[in-house]
Formats: C-alpha cells, sequence, structure tokens
C-alpha cells in the first residue's frame, strides 16, 4: 500500500514528529511505501512560546521526507495537495492535535479525491482552548474519512463533532521505543553528574500550566517526603513563564531538593533522566493521552498521573503506578506510599507485561482497518 503521513517531522523536533517518524518506520517494516509530507513553515515565530522549533543533528536514516508544506499559505495547501493527489497514494494520515492546523488539512484533503483520509488524532480540543477551536475542529472532521483517536477521551470528542457517522476507531499511544537501551540507574546518574545517593523522581516534557507542576512542587514539600534521600528533577522547556515556579521553588523551601533543566532533551540524552527515575511523575490537571507515559513505559519505569482525560486508561492504578485524584494531596498521598512500601520492583513487574499492550503494530492494524470500510 502506498502511504503518505502529513505532519511534522524532520527538522521539526517534538512529540509529534517523534511520532510521525516511528509510524512510518513500522509501515515500512510492514511492506508498505510510506513518504513524510512536512512543513516549510509550521508555526509563524510570534506564535512559537520556544526557543527553537528545530531538530539538532541530522536528518534520520530511512525515511523519505518531503518539506513542502506551509501551514498559514492557502496557494501553498492547493499546490500540496495537487502533489499529493498525482502520486496516486491509497491513504493519506494527517497527524492532528491542534485547531491551528485545521485549514491547511481540510484544504488539502479536499483535493485528494481518490485517496482515502485517515485523522490521527492526538488531541481533538486543546487543553488551553481559543476561538478557533471552536469553529475550526468541525471543519477538519468534515474533511477527513476516518478517525484513529489515541485515546477514549479524544474519540468521544471526535464523535461529537462528527455528524456523518465516519468510521472511528480507539487504538492506544504505542511505547516510545527509539530513545536507546534500559541502563544501570548508576550509568544514568554518572552521564547526568548526579549524586548516587539521592534517588530521583521525575517531571519530564514542556511545562504549561495544564501539567500541574505547581501541584507537583507542592506535595513533594509535604514532610513526609522529607525524610527520604529524594530529588525532583524538572526536565524540558518552559513554555509558561519560569519565575512563576522558581519563586514557588523557593517559598516551599526546595532550593536543594529541586533540580530543574530548562531546555529540550535531545534524543540521544532522554534516555539518562529516564533511566535515572524512581518514578515518572505527571500531575496534569487536564489531559487526553501523552506520549511521556510511553517513554516510561519503555525504560520500564513506574509512573504517577491524575485520573483525567485518558491518562488512568493507560496507568491502571496500583499495578504499574498510580492514577490519583487531581489535587495535591492525593499526589503526595501516591509519592509516600511508593517509597514507604517500596513499590518499585512490584510496578516494574507488572510494566513487562502491560507495555505489550502497546505495540505500533496493534496502531498500524487499527488505521488499515479504517482503509478497508
Amino acid at each position: 500500500m502506498k502511504i503518505a503521513i502529513i505532519g511534522p517531522a524532520y527538522p521539526y523536533r517534538g512529540g509529534i514528529a517523534a511520532f510521525n517518524e516511528r509510524l512510518a518506520r513500522q509501515l515500512h517494516d510492514e511492506g508498505h511505501e510510506v513518504d513524510l509530507y512536512t512543513f516549510t513553515l509550521q508555526y509563524p515565530g510570534f506564535l512559537f512560546p520556544g526557543k527553537t522549533q528545530y531538530a539538532e543533528g541530522a536528518a534520520p536514516e530511512g525515511l523519505n521526507i518531503v518539506r513542502c508544506l506551509s501551514s498559514v499559505n492557502p496557494f501553498n495547501w492547493r499546490d500540496v495537495g495537487r502533489r499529493i493527489s498525482r502520486q496516486h497514494y491509497d491513504v493519506a494520515l494527517f497527524a492532528y492535535w491542534m485547531s491551528f492546523f485545521a485549514p491547511c488539512y481540510s484544504a488539502i484533503a479536499r483535493r485528494l479525491k481518490k485517496v482515502k483520509c485517515i485523522a490521527l488524532v492526538h488531541n481533538m480540543i486543546p487543553h488551553e482552548k481559543s476561538l478557533l477551536d471552536r469553529w475550526l475542529p468541525p471543519r477538519f472532521v468534515k474533511s477527513m474519512d476516518g478517525f484513529v483517536a489515541l485515546s477514549k477521551s479524544v474519540l468521544e470528542e471526535v464523535a461529537e463533532l462528527d455528524r456523518g457517522g465516519k468510521p472511528k476507531i480507539w487504538s492506544p499511544h504505542p511505547v516510545y521505543d527509539h530513545y536507546g537501551a534500559i541502563e544501570p540507574r548508576e550509568t544514568a546518574l554518572q552521564h547526568l553528574g548526579l549524586d548516587l545517593q539521592y534517588r530521583y523522581l521525575l517531571f519530564f516534557g514542556l511545562v504549561r500550566a495544564y501539567k500541574g507542576l505547581d501541584w507537583l512542587l507542592e506535595a513533594f514539600a509535604d514532610e513526609r517526603l522529607c525524610k527520604y534521600p529524594l530529588r525532583l528533577l524538572v526536565v524540558g522547556e518552559f513554555y509558561d513563564a519560569k519565575e512563576p515556579y522558581l519563586e514557588e521553588i523557593k517559598k516551599l523551601g526546595l532550593e536543594d531538593r529541586v533540580m530543574v533543566c530548562d531546555k529540550f532533551i535531545p534524543d540521544e540524552q532522554v534516555k539518562d533522566y529516564f533511566n535515572a527515575a524512581d518514578i515518572v511523575v505527571q500531575p496534569y490537571k487536564s489531559a487526553t493521552q501523552s506520549g511521556v507515559t510511553q517513554v516510561a513505559y519503555h525504560f520500564e519505569k513506574p509512573m504517577l498521573v491524575t485520573n483525567v482525560g485518558g491518562l488512568e486508561e493507560i496507568v491502571p492504578n496500583g499495578k504499574v503506578g498510580y492514577a490519583v485524584s487531581p489535587h495535591v494531596q492525593g499526589i503526595a498521598d501516591a509519592l509516600v506510599d511508593f517509597y514507604e512500601n517500596e513499590r518499585s520492583e512490584e510496578f516494574r513487574i507488572n510494566i513487562l507485561k502491560e507495555k505489550e499492550k502497546y505495540s505500533w503494530s496493534k496502531l498500524t492494524s487499527a488505521i488499515l482497518s479504517l482503509v478497508s470500510e
């Protein structure tokens, strides 16, 4: 089968680009012909909150990445739609995660008359909503022939917008297994220059208000946790103002117990942070699904999430970690239980079984099942 994936890929960085590239490899390994169509302009500079949109290093080997798409130029959308149409693809997969891209994707899809257009929906309605999220998602949904949602909550959002009864399916986000090997904790700590006498909790990824870092800081200040030799690693670029978090750390007396690494972590360094950690903490205030959980699964690390959105679908409470109520007390109680009752090995054994559910082949099977409908 000849397949086009439309969305971020190298030279862009981030979770959606990593997802598209890993999916392309899986489809290629299954015998399909796959091309990735990515952006010449993804976000105008004034709309991008981070330091850079671009990845460091060389392009990934073995992938055909065509950089031709502008997110803001309607004339480009017409040309790219015609270009893709001339290649006679069987399927076009649109990686969708925010309303900003709905006009671009919809315009291209309308020109693919003999191509099955399938949406890979990471988020249907963003965590931080705007007026665009009322007007644009229905337009995108109307232009698609089918939908693969990466969480049940997203599937429900798609169903609310789809008035045509188009085929749709839930397939959970697969394990991110391309960030390197599992290594001893001591090796990772040496690579990071961290003290071996402490145990480390990891908050990983872009820092935004909905991800609940403020809750985690307050929970980590719980006096019950102070008796343990713990350090919290906050690793990721701040997309919100950094100063309020630093002020909170100071106010809570955590200057010596919280280590902030305010930068985007290249793929080759991700393994060190996960291998160094005892537990990965995602105290989100709202969510659909998360790629961070699927990195944690690969490195066989217990997780603490809040039971919002689709997170508790992926992290069954008490089995591979904790899915707690979204408030400070629930987060603190779970962390105390983890260290007080030494749950790490119990959870790790269960992770070995649970992560088998999240193979890339299951996602591709879900995608191709929609093609035949």
